[in-house]
């Protein structure tokens, strides 16, 4: 472009040097017809030239160092100049309006997917994607949700009502027949209990002792020691022995009457365990003083870290692309290509997200220029434009020197013929 400005500059030298060469050359050959001609021609085409180069010259600088009024009209109206241009370039040219119609023409969702379809399989693609999840699912710090598992986890447990989750468990032991099972659990513990080698002993001898704190009277003191006269340690612990497991023996059939009795009382205490206030209550100061003095900060931690690193392992085997995440892409996009209501949303949405984002850095547009013509000295300001714009300026020189020698012809000849 520089190069083109300077051929147009010597073109406009060369075409104002001709004309005066050929008015100085006629000058002595005065009173000729032809040469009175060429003379009017070339001394119209010099003046022609010299002023359109002074107009020319004027617009960027003072002609030959003059300080002449109404030149150097780039230099003296650069900030007017170039408000100007701004103006025209927000208001006008690249108005809020004029950028928003042009971007709603264009249906960016559908190109957007179109382009993610063509580009989805590519390994460029996939390589990428592949090492931003891996980042992303390193960056993530499991100790930060710590603090935050754990508070919502003892407030869910804190929150479970004690009353239904007994009964609830109530319910279930009893449709399972639990509470036969364990009764009859019990009497299989006290049976074993019983038929210990040494249980005799210990029973005749807890009978004993039973008797000697009895106090009574005369009759019944005097039957007591007739007793212990008649039996010993033994005898007295095997009749115990006897009787108790003759009790556990009958305790064991279901139409017992005794063992009907108990099963009554224990479904009928089952039944009314969520309702049993005392029972609830304790379970609950129990429950909450278990969940203030439990710190589960590190098991959580550990679970954390041993997710993240096992979904890291997932994630950088070689299948996870190809098998899971660009099929879920895929079948992403096919349903929203085939869903119309999704597809204007979302367009609606980045639109939106445009339009707002045009309107807070358009003015930015204006800055920016404003901003790159600031930096710019007179002298490179004017040399930028000389180089965009000098070849159509020096043609102005030209046209003005060859349309000053036309006309110079004919008023010549005008002049001559009258």
């Amino acid at each position: 472009m520089k190069a083109m400005a300077n051929k147009s500059k010597h073109l406009a030298g060369i075409s104002l040097a001709i004309m005066g060469t050929g008015f100085v050359a006629t000058i002595p050959f005065e009173g000729n017809l032809a040469v009175d001609l060429l003379q009017g021609g070339f001394e119209a085409g010099l003046v022609g030239g010299l002023a359109d180069w002074f107009a020319v010259t004027a617009l960027f600088r003072h002609p030959m160092g003059l300080p002449i009024p109404h030149t150097a009209l780039l230099p003296k109206n650069r900030k007017r100049v170039t408000n100007a241009l701004v103006s025209t370039l927000e208001n006008d040219w690249l108005s809020q309006e004029s950028i928003q119609d042009k971007i709603k023409q264009i249906h960016l969702t559908d190109k957007i997917i179109s382009t993610l379809e063509r580009e989805l399989h590519s390994d460029t693609v996939k390589n990428g994607m592949q090492q931003l999840i891996e980042e992303v699912i390193r960056q993530i710090k499991p100790e930060r949700f710590v603090p935050y598992i754990e508070r919502e986890v003892k407030k869910s447990l804190s929150s479970v009502r004690i009353g239904s989750l007994l009964q609830t468990a109530a319910d279930q032991a009893l449709i399972r027949k639990y509470e036969e099972k364990a009764f009859d659990a019990a009497l299989q513990k006290a049976e074993e209990w019983l038929m210990d080698k040494n249980r005799r002993d210990q029973l005749g001898t807890f009978a004993l002792k039973a008797l000697n704190s009895i106090e009574g009277d005369g009759i019944l003191q005097f039957a007591l020691k007739s007793l212990q006269n008649l039996v010993n340690e033994e005898k007295l612990g095997k009749i115990l022995q006897t009787l108790l497991l003759n009790i556990i023996y009958s305790l064991r059939y279901e139409k017992d009457p005794n063992r009907q009795a108990i099963m009554i009382k224990l479904r009928t205490i089952m039944n009314n365990l969520g309702k049993n206030k005392p029972v609830v209550t304790e379970i609950e100061n129990l429950v909450d003083s278990l969940i203030a003095g439990w710190e589960p900060s590190g098991k959580i931690t550990d679970v954390l870290q041993n997710a993240q690193q096992r979904v890291l392992e997932f994630v950088e085997n070689g299948k996870f692309m190809d098998d899971y995440f660009l099929p879920f892409i895929s079948r992403l996009l096919d349903d929203l290509k085939n869903d119309n209501e999704k597809m204007d949303r979302i367009e609606n949405w980045v639109q939106g997200q445009l339009a707002s984002l045009i309107a807070e850095n358009h003015s930015k547009i204006g800055k920016l220029v404003q901003e790159n013509l600031d930096k710019l000295d007179n002298e490179t300001l004017i040399e930028m434009v000389e180089n965009n714009v000098g070849k159509d300026l020096q043609w102005i020189r030209v046209n003005g020197a060859v349309c000053g020698f036309i006309i110079g012809l004919i008023l010549t000849g005008f002049k001559a013929f009258f």
